[in-house]
Parts: structure tokens; C-alpha cells; sequence
């Protein structure tokens, strides 16, 4: 790539370069087998093209071009050619096209040439224009009653076709849409519905812990996620807590579901009440990473709250099922911590040292002071003694 291309991506704000701008990004792969001379030498005509925010597609470089990570391509594309970044070259293209279920029927555009610069400019130029178009876009979907949000709009490279992505919660019938659009922005027009989660991930944001979006920052696929995982991990059902900037149920409360599922297998159940000379005791809250459970003497509310390991729980109900009773619930005695004294640890005397040694004198005028602490104007003169 010349300086000249490299200055102009440097000037562009869209996502495709943030692996020279923002560094890595979740759709960022990594080429462990790019430094083992054996797999280098091994031609692959496949490479791994990636556009706007999370779009990405394989092409054949059929004409053998000199590519590698990082530069601006124009490929193929209907109608006319796109522009995109090279993010991955080499035998792991087809490890990525497996695991992204590409179909080995399906016909494998190619790639036209390295981006020129007047292909660079004219991409620029298509690309000022999403913002002002998705606003656009809106307005006319508004004016057309249809229940849809237009939450993103890409351009291709040469301006020749514009995507819009699209949230509906019904089925919507854009053909008119299509029209009034097409007549109004003069290209060919694509229509692509995404969910709510899709929309958080290509916007991007800050979530409520201070982090960037998962969605934005690593995540790929997205998992369904139900308010049983937030009962198994104690969390508060509290709507506004648990939904995420997509109004969803938030992603991360999968993230240790697996950890909660297993510790809950060691625990006692929680409908189990615990029998002892005192009283009964019913479980008000477990902790399932230190293996302790908190009981109360009350179902409805904290009261009398003892807390003990699983494995004593386990030991009276043991003790319960053969019928009888222990003492009291936890049966650890206090153990009264030893009282150090001060211990001269560097060598030196005691602190009150000058208190231990001091003596009461009289003099003349009946008042007493320390023998130690006197001044050189006290001192007796002409050698007599007080």
C-alpha cells in the first residue's frame, strides 16, 4: 500500500480500519500460522474480506495478487465492486469459512484489484453520505406508517447500491419503501432486518459496568438468554437492572450460569428445613463459591440468622433423618485470641522508659520535681547541697 492510500484510510472514521485506528476488534482474527515457514508455502487463492461494522465476506484472488493483512481491495460485488480490508489471508481462510457455515456450493465472488486512490475517494465520498440518508430513510418510513426503525445504513464502495438494516418487531411490507427510496437516493436499494442485539453491537456503546458493549467488543453469536439464569445466580428481577441498552436481558448473565448450575449440584436443597434443639431453622440465602448457607429462625422475614458451611448442613440433616437433634445449629466455639504485649522488636528500650525511673524530690519552697529533668539554673551553687 503507498503513502498516499494510507492517508486517505487514515482520514476515514468507518469501523473497516480499526485495526489501524482503534486496534483489534471482535471480528479480528488471529494468524497463528503466519510465522511457520511449512503452512506458508502452501497456496491458498482465498482471503477474508471485512467491511462496514460486522459484515464480512471470502473472495477468490483469482488473479494472484501480492495481498496480505491489512490492505484495501476492490472486489466483486452486484451490481459493480466494493471496498474492503484484507483482514486475513493464507489456509485459516478456510478454517473461517467452515466455522462460519459458509456452503461450498455457493459461488465465491472474486477480487477485482488492490484499491486505487480514486477508489478510495469515491468510497469516502459514498460513505459522508450514510448519515444524512439514514436520517433521511426514517423520515420517509415515518411518513409511510410503517412500524420498522432504520438503525444503520451502509453504502457500498462505489456508491452504486446503499443497505439498510432494520428493526421490526412484525413483519413489514417496504415494498413501497423500496421505491420512494430508490427514487430518492438514486441507487439500488437492499433491505436487511436485524434484532436488537445486532443493532447495540454495530452501534456500539458503554455499558453499565463501564465497559465497552460485549456485543460491540468480542461477541459473534448470540445466545438466548432467560430470567432462570438470573434466579439460579440470586440476582434481583428487577427489569431495569437485567435489560441492557438493547432492552434485552443483558448477555453477561450467562457468563457464570454454568459456574451457579455446578455449585448448586453440591448444595443442600433450599426447601429442606434444618431441626435442632433450638429451633427451626429455613434458608434465607447461599453462597455458592465459599460453600456457605445462611438460615433464619422465620420464613418471612431475617431473624436469628446463623451461617455455616454445606458440609454441616449436610451433617444435620443427616442427623435428622436418623432422628435426632443437635444443640444448636453451628457448632464452632469461639476461640478467645491471644493478647500480645508490646515486644521490643528493633533493640531499644520501652517507650515509658523515662516514666519507670523517676523520682520525687523536695526543695526549699515545698514543690517536687523529677531529678532527671532539671535545668543547668537549678543546680545547687557554691558545691552546698539541697
Amino acid at each position: 500500500m503507498d503513502n498516499n492510500q494510507e492517508n486517505s484510510i487514515k482520514d476515514n472514521d468507518s469501523p473497516v480500519v480499526c485495526n489501524k485506528r482503534y486496534g483489534r476488534n471482535k471480528l479480528e482474527t488471529f494468524d497463528w500460522l503466519s510465522d511457520v515457514p511449512a503452512v506458508g508455502t502452501k497456496q491458498c487463492n482465498l482471503v477474508e474480506v471485512q467491511f462496514k461494522n460486522t459484515r464480512k465476506g471470502y473472495y477468490l484472488n483469482s488473479l494472484n495478487l501480492d495481498l496480505s493483512k491489512g490492505d484495501m481491495v476492490a472486489v466483486e460485488s452486484n451490481p459493480g465492486h466494493d471496498i474492503g480490508e484484507v483482514t486475513l489471508t493464507g489456509p485459516l481462510v478456510i478454517c473461517q469459512m467452515k466455522k462460519v457455515g459458509f456452503k461450498t456450493d455457493q459461488e465465491i465472488k472474486r477480487v477485482y484489484r488492490k484499491a486505487k486512490e480514486t477508489d478510495l475517494q469515491k468510497w469516502q465520498e459514498a460513505k459522508s453520505l450514510e448519515h444524512s440518508t439514514m436520517l433521511r430513510a426514517r423520515k420517509i418510513a415515518e411518513d409511510l406508517n410503517l412500524n420498522m426503525k432504520i438503525g444503520d445504513v451502509e453504502y457500498q464502495g462505489d456508491g452504486a447500491k446503499a443497505i439498510f438494516y432494520y428493526i421490526a418487531d412484525d413483519r413489514v411490507d417496504f415494498r413501497q419503501l423500496i421505491k420512494v427510496l430508490a427514487d430518492a437516493f438514486k441507487v439500488r436499494i437492499e433491505m436487511k432486518q436485524i434484532g436488537a442485539r445486532q443493532e447495540a453491537g454495530r452501534i456500539g456503546g458503554i455499558g453499565p459496568c463501564g465497559r465497552q458493549l460485549c456485543c460491540s467488543a468480542w461477541m459473534s453469536s448470540f445466545i438466548s438468554v432467560s430470567t432462570s439464569a438470573a434466579r439460579y445466580q440470586d440476582i434481583s428481577l428487577n427489569p431495569q437492572k437485567l435489560a441492557g441498552q438493547c432492552a434485552k436481558l443483558k448477555c453477561c448473565i450467562n457468563y457464570e450460569i454454568d459456574a451457579y448450575v455446578e455449585g448448586t449440584k453440591r448444595m443442600p436443597s433450599r426447601e429442606i428445613v434444618l431441626q435442632t434443639i433450638d429451633g427451626d431453622y429455613y434458608h434465607f440465602k447461599s453462597d455458592i463459591f465459599k460453600r456457605e448457607i445462611t438460615y433464619s429462625t422465620s420464613k418471612e422475614v431475617p431473624a436469628n440468622l446463623v451461617t455455616i458451611s454445606a458440609l454441616r448442613a449436610f451433617e444435620v440433616i443427616s442427623m435428622n433423618k436418623r432422628g435426632t437433634k443437635p444443640q444448636a445449629l453451628d457448632n464452632s466455639t469461639p476461640q478467645k485470641e491471644e493478647r500480645k504485649e508490646f515486644s521490643d522488636v528493633v533493640g531499644q528500650d520501652s517507650l515509658t522508659r523515662f516514666d519507670k525511673g523517676a523520682k520525687k524530690r523536695g526543695n526549699k519552697n515545698g514543690k517536687y520535681r523529677k531529678s532527671n529533668n532539671y535545668h543547668s539554673k537549678d543546680k545547687p551553687k557554691n558545691g552546698t547541697k539541697e
